[in-house]
């Protein structure tokens, strides 16, 4: 909360309190205006200590901050409720419309497109809110990375394929026993048709239900079991592919890479549908709407004219595709963006660099695009509630001014806006029930975390003791399409902001989970992990903190569960250790629990030699 003159809080982690903007924008035209804050640091004010203005904090996995405007939410996302998890992926794209082509920077070493330079956007130092070359960067140092797993013998990659072979722990191989063709441009069945492929898929869904069978014989009291397994099985491009999803829909599980989206058996692994895409994936929002629909991010054109431009309806209940369109991209900053997509109610949004472009999910409709004025939204959060970030184009033309709005998702009226502090960027939203903003400073590698009231005025900022705090978002993967919610590592609720810390140790993945008080933003409790394992905060519900608790060499992963006044953390599911190295292979997994079941699926999957991303294992589901 606001200090009165000359009382700071306790110092370390996120420093001092971030006080509200003052001026138009400030309180919300939507709710009574706010108590006058006290007095203390606002725009204008000296330096204060901590993340903003202080020397520089180290963010989630002590890395430099992210440069783009994404990061993690709290309400369910990807990480741990039913039907929802992220977005990420593809090839690389030309430059924007309206502006002639550039070289590079996709797939090739050297590259000299605009916008590229250090301290330029897209560059080492560049901007967020827009995700300059993240795609087509995260492709190159995708590549490089795997090399550098598999040299080194870490857990290297893997991210389930959907296109064309699929193999399962229950057998399920060959062509994709699949659905139906869309809408204009739209999906249509996937058959592999080749005899080989389909042959060499059979043996190693056989290979597989072996080793499931082996880590379920190995299983120790207590311990659920491995439900199945399933690997890649398709030919990928070379720099591999991002995997979107899991989203879980009644008893299906589904997951979307490259060109195909498919659904399987939540309880043996079973393929229900498959669906062939009109190009390959781009983006998707973290959660489908509440009836099971969601839109795809695909792109348009073929080769070096590739484009993430077009959108693709699907029913994930049954496969069916719905309507398909594409949507413009015009000038620099929108073309060389990523897109950022969220579910609102019936609304589907793609947010860019300078607009967001919103239609209604059951029919395609155009609900809104440029919205009036100069500051304009660059993505949601999914959920109920349709909270967004927005960049204000400068006379600098920077976007380095930015917003948290609250907007209307089937007209765009701004209900109310709150102006962050200039040079601070909203990275992610942690949540939006409570509203928990993640901002940036990336010049000075500064990073916060800012609460605000249900009608946009300031709450709070956390204020730790602990520097190293731990998040796993889209922004620190390698990938595209990146959404602003569906973190690892970080959740809130009614009773606080649950945030896991950094290991101690470069050797021992022991942690804790730390809780923030909502209205002071000071610690109330930690807990600590099992020994040599690392927990992560997935969701909050039915009174209990839900945690990701990671495999280990000769220790299985699972979930934990702790209350809201902490304490030591109790087992939900635990995953048997007879199968943790299949568990460790699984590349910083997205992690879903539903019904008594874990789900796990890797974020992406690529490969050395020809042939390694089929192989490699993609999801792993675990219950009793």
């Amino acid at each position: 909360m606001t200090q009165p003159p000359g009382q700071q809080p306790p110092q370390g982690g996120f420093g001092a309190p971030y006080d509200p903007a003052t001026g138009p924008d400030q309180p919300s035209p939507a709710a009574p205006p706010a108590p006058a804050p006290a007095p203390g640091p606002g725009y204008g004010t000296p330096a204060q200590p901590g993340p903003y203005n202080a020397p520089s904090q180290p963010g989630p996995y002590n890395a430099p901050a992210q440069p783009g405007p994404y990061n993690t939410p709290a309400q369910p996302g990807p990480y741990g409720n039913p039907a929802q998890p992220g977005p990420y992926n593809a090839p690389a794209q030309p430059g924007p419309y309206n502006v002639p082509t550039q070289p590079g920077p996709y797939n090739l070493p050297a590259q000299t497109a605009p916008y590229g330079g250090p301290g330029q956007p897209g560059g080492p130092a560049g901007n967020g809110g827009g995700g300059f070359f993240r795609g087509r960067r995260g492709a190159v140092l995708g590549a490089v990375l795997a090399v550098a797993l598999l040299a080194g013998g870490g857990v290297w990659l893997a991210v389930g394929g959907d296109d064309g072979k699929k193999s399962g722990a229950n057998g399920s191989t060959g062509a994709d026993q699949g659905s139906s063709s869309g809408g204009k441009g739209g999906g249509k069945n996937d058959k592999s048709g080749d005899a080989d492929a389909d042959k060499a898929a059979a043996e190693r869904a056989e290979a597989l239900r072996a080793e499931v069978a082996g880590i379920n014989d190995g299983r120790k009291t207590g311990e659920a079991k491995a439900l199945w397994l399933q690997e890649g099985g398709v030919d990928l491009p070379r720099n591999g592919s991002d995997v979107y999803g899991p989203w879980i829909v009644g008893d299906t599980v589904v997951k979307a890479m490259y060109r195909t989206v498919s659904g399987y058996s939540v309880g043996d692994g079973r393929q229900k549908w498959s669906l062939r895409l009109p190009g390959s994936m781009c983006a998707a929002p973290s959660q489908a709407t509440a009836d099971g629909r969601i839109v795809l991010g695909v792109m348009s054109g073929s080769g070096t004219e590739e484009f993430c431009d077009a959108l693709q309806m699907v029913d994930l209940n049954t496969g069916k595709a719905g309507w398909y369109k594409k949507y413009k991209r015009v000038g620099a900053w929108d073309g060389l963006s990523d897109p950022a997509m969220a579910i609102n109610g019936d609304t589907v949004t793609v947010g860019r660099k300078t607009r967001t472009d919103a239609f209604r999910v059951s029919d395609g409709k155009v609900l809104f695009g440029e919205l009036p004025g100069n500051c304009q939204p660059f993505g949601f959060a999914s959920g109920p509630v349709a909270v967004a970030a927005a960049s204000c184009q400068t006379a600098a033309d920077d976007h380095k001014e930015q917003q948290v709005k609250r907007i209307d998702p089937a007209t765009g009226k701004v209900l109310w806006t709150y102006k962050v502090k200039k040079g601070w960027e909203i990275s992610q939203f942690y949540s939006v029930s409570p509203l928990v903003v993640s901002l940036r400073k990336p010049e000075e590698k500064k990073w916060a975390v800012l609460l605000l009231n249900d009608n946009g005025t300031y709450r709070s900022q956390l204020v730790g003791d602990d520097p190293n705090y731990r998040t796993r978002c889209d922004t620190d993967l390698l990938t595209s399409g990146k959404a602003l919610d569906g973190c690892l590592g970080v959740t809130a609720d009614e009773h606080g902001v649950y945030l896991a810390t950094e290991p101690e140790s470069g050797l021992d993945p022991t942690n804790k989970v730390v809780a923030f008080d909502l209205n002071t933003g000071k610690v109330k409790w930690k807990a600590d992990s099992p020994a040599g394992q690392t927990l992560m905060p997935m969701r909050a519900e039915g009174g209990r903190l839900l945690m990701h608790l990671g495999a280990v060499k000769g220790k299985g992963g699972g979930i934990l569960s702790l209350p809201p006044t902490g304490g030591t953390p109790q087992t939900v599911l635990r995953h048997p250790a007879s199968g943790a190295d299949a568990e460790r292979e699984l590349f910083e997994p997205k992690v879903a629990y539903a019904d008594g079941r874990s789900f796990l699926m890797s974020s992406r999957i690529s490969g050395i030699e020809d042939g390694d991303e089929e192989k490699a294992k993609s999801m792993g589901v675990y219950g009793n």
